[in-house]
């Protein structure tokens, strides 16, 4: 990670109030898709790590039982709050949650995981670890929507800035979820550098 928990944390609760107001289409697709592919089942808890301002958790709340939205960036679950109270939904829960870490009570069955445009944050080693914790949580789909490399990074694209963003290539992302026992049954190509990924899981751990 090129920046700290700390950093981004901060970083992101400065442009919170703006943000939604900010993302491309791309982003904006990759983020359609995400909640597409979700399909939680209406008894389904999702949990959605590195949340922002709701995005993917506000759109699948309707589908789902229980959505625990969670962040680094309290500017950033403010707003996501604040369009949960505008919208009348009540099913999802905003805390403070790390991919290494989400905060979860101890026992919290999970079904579905959802993130869209948090894990290229994280240097690929981290990366592999927060995909082991996301397999932990027992979930049977993880669908991940992020800057990701399909051929080599182009640092001129707008998806990603060099300084604070590590993203992965696709290939290193698929390899993360199928050493979890995970079978990624779709990769959806938003743009050269930005992917949806969804993984069912195979074997292992069911909450």
């Amino acid at each position: 990670m090129k920046k700290t928990v700390e950093e981004h944390a901060e970083r992101f609760s400065e442009k919170a109030a703006a943000y939604d107001d900010s993302k491309s289409g791309e982003y904006r697709a990759c983020a359609s898709l995400v909640i597409d592919r979700a399909a939680p089942e209406p008894e389904d808890v999702v949990l959605d790590l590195g949340a922002g301002t709701g995005a993917i958790a506000l759109g699948v709340a309707a589908d789902a039982e229980r959505v625990l939205a969670r962040d680094v960036s309290e500017g950033m679950m403010d707003e996501g709050r604040r369009k949960a109270d505008e919208r009348g939904v009540e099913n999802v829960e905003f805390a403070y949650g790390e991919f290494r870490d989400p905060g979860l009570e101890d026992g919290r069955a999970v079904d579905v995981v959802t993130s869209n445009f948090a894990l290229h944050h994280l240097a690929d080693d981290e990366k592999r670890e927060a995909v082991r914790v996301m397999a932990e949580t027992g979930a049977r789909r993880i669908v991940l929507g992020d800057v990701a490399f399909f051929e080599g990074p182009d640092p001129g694209a707008p998806f990603y800035s060099p300084e604070v963003d590590d993203p992965a290539t696709v290939g290193t992302l698929v390899e993360a979820f199928t050493e979890e026992g995970f079978a990624v049954t779709a990769v959806e190509r938003v743009h050269d550098q930005v992917a949806v990924i969804v993984a069912e899981r195979t074997r292992g751990l069911r909450a």
